[in-house]
């Protein structure tokens, strides 16, 4: 059959008020959605020249560039461009820790929640080990956790036991806290320390280039190769 004699036949008016129906409602719950794609703050991360200057790659130098927490979230890897933020690679770095943020994957320090000028304080506590380590190590045995409470807290507050324990960080020996960005503060032995938010914190390094990386590997393995039998061949 010719193109010329195929004719166009008009839907049945149910079925395109069906149609029209659904693509509404399809827009309305995507109109509903794109807020939550906004995480909100952190205390560690309270605003976009925090989140730039945490992931490193001097993207803190874009932070006059994207002024605001929601442009941060919202804008595309074209409108970045747009705005001066190069190169392609640095974009999709950018790109990639925010869609781990919304995730709530944060690096070091990211889960704290009692934050003061950009200063958290963390120390060991003491709580009763789980039922399991009970048994083997008897009834009243307890197991040390890091926290993140304020300087000014005491030791003993039963509030204390109820805190999750900082990620990242660990016990060593019998009360020092040992981690990325931990500094111990004087006099406490080690046993309270403080993360203070710096600089290139949750960065993560590119790795050395082997043979022009992987987009011109084959390329410059072949030239080398090349190379080899010409000169073998003189």
């Amino acid at each position: 059959m010719k193109p010329s004699s195929i004719r166009a036949h008009r839907l049945p008016s149910s079925l395109l008020s069906c149609i029209l129906r659904s693509h509404t409602t399809v827009r309305q719950l995507h109109q509903q959605t794109l807020p939550s794609q906004i995480p909100s703050p952190t205390p560690f991360v309270p605003d976009t020249k925090t989140f730039l200057s945490l992931i490193g790659r001097n993207l803190s130098q874009h932070a006059a560039k994207i002024p605001t927490w929601e442009s941060l979230f919202s804008l595309k890897s074209m409108q970045l461009r747009k705005l001066g933020v190069e190169p392609a690679r640095t974009r999709r770095y950018l790109l990639w820790w925010r869609d781990k943020f919304r995730k709530g994957e944060y690096g070091i320090g990211g889960d704290l929640k009692e934050v003061k000028n950009s200063v958290a304080h963390v120390r060991i506590i003491e709580v009763p080990a789980d039922r399991s380590s009970r048994t083997l190590a008897g009834p009243h045995a307890t197991k040390k956790l890091i926290v993140n409470v304020p300087p000014d807290v005491p030791v003993n507050e039963p509030k204390l036991r109820a805190l999750k324990p900082v990620n990242g960080l660990k016990v060593q020996g019998a009360h020092t806290i040992v981690g990325p960005f931990v500094e111990p503060v004087k006099g406490t032995g080690g046993s309270i320390a403080t993360v203070k938010v710096q600089e290139g914190m949750w960065e993560q390094r590119r790795g050395e280039k082997v043979d022009g990386g992987e987009r011109r590997k084959v390329q410059v393995r072949r030239k080398r190769k090349l190379e080899e039998l010409r000169k073998a061949k003189s």
